[in-house]
């Protein structure tokens, strides 16, 4: 009686049971996949939602996009980075989560396919079935440094596909797109009538120098959608606010929010406090985001300066959150996962939770407070360094 969007098996996995177990009993757990800020010592300080409570909010004026103030909060950031995006071209949703949804609906027929990367986020499998589309997977290669395999992208695109998902700084790999990249990608989309979506809610978040990396945006050829949200560019993932900003050629962007207008507009999800609050909360919240930024930099120098004499290789990171660690493939990762976890009290995830192709690689949040990640990336090189 039960829709076949939802999974079959909700059953959890081994590892997800393994660390109930440990927790049910009291047991000391050093958390290194902790992506919540709120929860990582980065929460902001609380005179930070006094804008929430402006009497404005009390009025509830709907706007299927959003208020127009807000939007132009949105649209400013776009622009402080260069690129000259409209706030009559923003749309706000309460997460990224729905903004997807939005433009699966506005783009896709059921059964229609979108082109995603792999490794990255495994939430792309929940919501695409949920919205009834089909992913089909392109390959992002590592040689030195991570970058699409533009040719195993085009043998993807069949004729029900609707849209090219890319992901910057991809999640877990950090990479980046390139210039050169996008626009072979975007030539690509415009000659098949595809649509190039790009999740950049960790653009912000740069590690590296990246002078040939860029935004979806930053090309007009095809009908291109970037998404982003409070939830990683000021740490606020609680304030549920996020963000399409859409361009490309006149005739097709207009189009499209004509019908997009009818998707927001049925649903109306964003709430209004954080809507009037969104330009105060995205400038009082750039403190948030050093401290975050800060984080990441430090954590990912302490990784890179553990494993070094080990056998393990932190790979080439330019951006984001988390940290890919190659490690011996001397047996399964699940083994070695379950291992830390039972053994040493550290939890990290498995390459295949991300479709990594092949074994060994782990996966760290380089979110965790400077403590807690250094015992845990102690324990976790010492175990690997021993074979075992």
């Amino acid at each position: 009686m039960f829709s076949s969007r939802i999974p079959a098996d909700l059953a959890p996995n081994a590892l997800a049971r393994a660390l109930e177990a440990i927790r049910a009993r009291g047991g000391e757990v050093l958390d290194l996949t902790e992506t919540n800020p709120t929860r990582a010592g980065l929460t902001a300080p609380p005179e930070l939602l006094a804008p929430l409570a402006r009497p404005a909010s009390l009025v509830y004026e709907p706007h299927p996009f959003g208020l127009p103030a807000a939007r132009e909060a949105v649209a400013a950031t776009y622009q402080a980075s260069g690129l000259a995006v409209s706030a009559a071209h923003v749309v706000l949703t309460s997460s990224t989560s729905e903004a997807y949804s939005f433009l699966f609906k506005l783009l896709c027929d059921p059964g229609d396919e979108v082109l995603v990367p792999v490794p990255s986020y495994p939430l792309f499998d929940h919501l695409t079935r949920l919205d009834g589309v089909v992913p089909r997977t392109y390959p992002l290669e590592y040689y030195g440094s991570w970058s699409v395999d533009l040719e195993a992208l085009e043998r993807s695109v069949g004729p029900r596909a609707r849209a090219i998902l890319v992901v910057s700084p991809n999640n877990p790999t950090g990479s980046v797109l390139r210039r050169g990249d996008l626009d072979r990608l975007a030539a690509l989309a415009a000659s098949k009538g595809l649509a190039v979506v790009g999740d950049e809610v960790f653009a912000d978040y740069p590690l590296e120098p990246a002078a040939d990396g860029c935004r979806v945006l930053a090309q007009t050829r095809a009908l291109t959608f970037s998404l982003g949200g409070l939830s990683k560019s000021v740490g606020l993932p609680q304030l549920k606010l996020a963000w399409i900003a859409a361009g490309g050629p006149p005739r097709l962007l207009d189009a499209a929010l004509a019908r997009l207008e009818v998707v927001a507009d049925a649903y109306l999800s964003v709430s209004t406090p954080v809507q009037q609050a969104a330009g105060l909360l995205l400038a009082a919240g750039q403190a948030v985001h050093r401290a975050i930024a800060e984080r990441v930099r430090r954590n990912l120098a302490r990784l890179r300066e553990v494993s070094a004499p080990s056998p393990c290789t932190v790979l080439r990171v330019e951006g984001g959150w988390s940290a890919v660690l190659r490690v011996p493939a001397t047996r399964p990762e699940e083994t070695i996962v379950l291992d830390l976890l039972r053994q040493d009290g550290v939890l990290v995830h498995p390459g295949y939770f991300f479709d990594f192709p092949r074994e060994a690689f782990l996966v760290l949040s380089l979110l965790p407070p400077p403590a807690s990640f250094d015992e845990g990336v102690s324990r976790l090189i010492a175990r690997l360094s021993l074979g075992c």
